[in-house]
């Protein structure tokens, strides 16, 4: 096997999730550049081998990392996410690596200066070309290559039966992050109160598919908040069978999308996989913090969105009704998208991405061919 693209992903099952979404994408691209799977899990290998074809290595050691480039013989290395494990990677030499990331959001953890360690970083649009300028020193914006969001050209069956006579509203909350400065989720402020009104919106089906860590988290409040969440969806599903009330705990979101006429999330990817795929349906923003000012200069898509926060948590009911009736943000949102995902149409992002790719195997060779040999560098 000699492939050349190795899909390097150092997690644990937990975070698997951020290298899933990636499997058909990588598919596609394994047509025309083979590609390899690494992890450094043992468990993770096993559930990324249950879910792809596509030849699924492990090498738990550095060691075991450090051989096995040197039979795989591969020209480009992509990272989902910018674990510290990537650096054991990234020690090698006669690869280009590029950053791929998991996701486009406003989050801060979408930018660090973890991008300059990257031979290039595959950005969605201008939005992420100006979060990087803004948040980072002396960094080559020459790195940025910005192809749109592949994994929002996939398909996959829908998730969510008809509910004849019922408008569904999307709940989909994000986790809490590693770290406060991180921490969009709503599930622990105003999740039972969301998840409330929505349910007192007249002839709305509720569907709750919360971020999934939220379903493993250990922070007592999430916790707690998920369960009051379900434990509400499982009693209105109970008294009205016939709505559809419904809590989605696997599958992909974006198998959820099409059965919904509205979403309410939190900052996340989420939001904006909305503003992408249904960017003629209404989108509700949370703020934990209450600061409109900052959500407004740090998170665009706010600009096009209703805002939920502690001062009009108790009229969301209201706004939602209203909101399904006449939607006032639709023009905006159709100029916000272009502002995220440039010009790129359902398909074209897979077609740059396998492009840009090729483009950068090409260079690799080339560069190849005027360079001395590189492997790993030695470490202390």
């Amino acid at each position: 096997m000699q492939p050349h693209v190795i899909a390097y992903f150092a997690d644990d099952p937990t975070r698997v999730y951020q290298l899933l979404q990636w499997i058909p994408v990588l598919e596609r691209l394994d047509d025309s550049h083979p590609v390899a799977i690494v992890t450094r899990d043992p468990a993770t290998a096993a559930l990324v081998g249950e879910r792809s074809a596509l030849p699924v290595l492990c090498a738990p050691g550095f060691a075991d990392l450090a051989e096995l480039y040197d039979e795989l013989g591969a020209k480009l290395v992509v990272y989902c996410n910018n674990s510290m494990l990537n650096f054991n990677s990234l020690l090698d030499g006669r690869m280009l690596h590029v950053h791929i990331n998991h996701g486009e959001s406003d989050k801060q953890s979408m930018v660090s200066n973890n991008a300059k360690a990257y031979d290039r970083v595959f950005v969605a649009g201008e939005a992420a070309v100006q979060r990087h300028r803004a948040a980072l020193m002396e960094l080559d914006e020459a790195k940025l290559v910005r192809l749109g969001r592949p994994q929002l050209d996939l398909r996959p069956a829908p998730l969510l039966p008809a509910s004849p006579g019922r408008r569904s509203v999307l709940y989909a909350p994000t986790w809490e992050g590693d770290a406060e400065y991180n921490d969009y989720t709503s599930v622990d402020v105003f999740g039972p109160e969301i998840v409330r009104a929505i349910l007192a919106t007249p002839d709305v089906r509720l569907v709750y598919k919360p971020h999934p860590k939220i379903t493993t988290s250990l922070t007592p409040a999430i916790r707690d908040g998920h369960q009051a969440i379900l434990d509400l969806v499982e009693r209105a599903a109970e008294q009205d069978p016939a709505a559809g009330h419904a809590a989605v705990w696997q599958g992909d979101i974006l198998a959820v999308f099409p059965g919904c006429d509205a979403m309410i999330t939190d900052v996340s990817s989420v939001g904006l996989d909305w503003l992408y795929l249904q960017t003629d349906k209404p989108v509700f923003i949370t703020d934990r913090h209450h600061d409109a000012e900052r959500l407004r200069q740090d998170v665009p898509v706010s600009r096009c969105a209703d805002v939920i926060d502690a001062g009009n948590i108790d009229h969301l009911s209201e706004l939602l009704a209203a909101r399904l009736e006449h939607d006032e943000h639709r023009i905006a949102r159709a100029a916000m998208r272009h502002h995220y995902f440039d010009d790129n149409g359902v398909g074209d992002s897979t077609v740059r991405f396998v492009e840009a790719v090729s483009d950068l195997v090409e260079l690799r060779d080339r560069l190849r061919g005027t360079t001395s040999a590189a492997g790993f560098e030695a470490t202390a």
